[in-house]
């Protein structure tokens, strides 16, 4: 039975990069065939359509599949090089072909592939202490223009619930105030509150206007 592992947990994968590391499409996803170079076991890797990845490894001289890796009782000087040669493999696709998927909003996932589209930037995880926060930058001056955050909404003042996805962005002096209703727009979450504002990610604010305010946070992140 093939091997879930956990490299992958809170990542989804990327097509393209798939592609551009060697899988290949396959009837449920994408497959990836490879050897290990020191114990030449064979490993295949999968990724089917919902982006969950199993593995799996074969001997070739029996052409059995190869389990002691994934038995903790299991020890010696092969089977060790074997889990280190494993988690090597799976640790490159993980970092070569996956991004963080921290962001479950429907509005979370289309700001993010807008500003990737647009702009061409991608999410950046600044602080391992806290894993659901990460920023949008000019790469011209370095300055945010975006923050993504993952909250429990009582910090917001709203009632107590799951947690919500929240953007924050850069407003004209006076802009913050004026929308700031408490419902869907709110002041700068660990922000200025008079240059930063707050929009829930949860549908009320229709996805044209926060592409509006990313653009026109996008233009404010000057020097």
């Amino acid at each position: 039975m093939p091997d879930s592992p956990t490299n992958f947990d809170r990542l989804r994968p990327r097509e393209e990069r798939l592609k551009a590391f060697g899988f290949v499409q396959a009837a449920q996803g994408y497959e990836w065939r490879g050897i290990l170079p020191k114990t030449r076991l064979e490993i295949t890797v999968r990724v089917n359509k919902s982006g969950q990845v199993s593995a799996e490894l074969r001997d070739p001289q029996s052409g059995g599949t190869y389990i002691l890796h994934r038995v903790a009782g299991a020890s010696g000087k092969f089977v060790g090089q074997v889990r280190r040669e494993y988690e090597d493999i799976l640790g490159r696709i993980a970092a070569s072909c996956f991004e963080k998927d921290v962001f479950k909003s429907r509005q979370a996932k289309e700001l993010i592939a807008y500003a990737r589209e647009k702009y061409g930037d991608e999410l950046e995880f600044l602080w391992k202490q806290f894993p659901g926060n990460a920023v949008l930058r000019r790469k011209d001056t370095g300055k945010w223009y975006a923050a993504l955050l993952v909250l429990a909404p009582e910090k917001l003042g709203l009632p107590a619930g799951d947690l919500v996805n929240i953007l924050d962005v850069r407003t004209p002096p006076g802009e913050a105030e004026t929308l700031a209703d408490g419902r869907r727009y709110f002041p700068g979450y660990h922000m200025n509150k008079k240059h930063w504002l707050t929009i829930l990610l949860d549908g009320q604010v229709p996805s044209r206007e926060i592409f509006r305010h990313i653009d026109q946070s996008y233009t404010l992140a000057v020097k």
